[in-house]
């Protein structure tokens, strides 16, 4: 079995400044990182999210209508790149969704018997009304949960050779009202472009700097 550097990925990954929009992603590496994100953890397995992926022109399109104005830098980059994901977070963690993600384990045959299958409904249940009616957090909760699966969108599309530009610069509100995501439940979070950088992408010839070793880390 072929061994995968995860250090090197790591190490050798940027955020893609400027894409070449004549690349376009093969469907093949798409559809894998659907998978990626489709199976990305979650708290409680709690997946309060949604993924909208604009890879035509016209979609891509309406994205961008939320990075004019003060947004302006990140519009190019929604252009030019193959791909955006908008990564959102639902509105709310309401009974029908963890009824729903229930009934999918079931299915799924995680329950080796009701009493398991109880079991995890009472745990997941508890976080989902603790986050909700006690520490009033909900959205943050749920943000969180996206932003493990933006951490690992970015290193499996690194993985297979994909540039990847991860942004919050976007009007919220105006995507969120262009794509209809509130009438859906959802809001939108954070955006990724994904496609192959081109040559007036800066950053890739800058080297990585990061804090080192000995400030980051505490071994006990």
């Amino acid at each position: 079995m072929e061994t995968i550097d995860i250090a090197r990925i790591a190490m050798t990954r940027h955020t893609c400044k400027a894409f070449d929009p004549t690349k376009r992603i093969d469907p093949s590496k798409i559809e894998a990182l659907r998978t990626v994100l489709q199976y990305a953890p979650s708290s409680v397995n709690s997946q309060p999210w949604h993924f909208v992926i604009a890879g035509s022109e016209a979609g891509r399109a309406q994205v961008a209508m939320a990075t004019q104005g003060g947004y302006a830098y990140n519009e190019p980059k929604v252009r030019a790149a193959s791909h955006i994901v908008v990564l959102c977070a639902r509105t709310d963690i309401d009974d029908a969704h963890l009824a729903a993600v229930l009934a999918k384990e079931d299915q799924d045959g995680r329950f080796v018997s009701a009493e398991a299958k109880a079991g995890q409904n009472t745990s997941r249940s508890f976080y989902a009304n603790l986050h909700r009616n006690e520490l009033k957090d909900a959205g943050t909760w749920m943000e969180k949960q996206v932003y493990l699966a933006l951490g690992t969108l970015l290193q499996a599309a690194a993985a297979i050779d994909i540039d990847a530009c991860p942004m919050e610069g976007f009007d919220q509100a105006l995507l969120d009202q262009t794509l209809g995501l509130r009438e859906r439940g959802l809001t939108s979070v954070v955006l990724v472009a994904l496609g192959y950088r081109s040559e007036a992408d800066f950053n890739a010839k800058l080297p990585k700097s990061r804090l080192s070793a000995e400030q980051l880390f505490t071994m006990l």
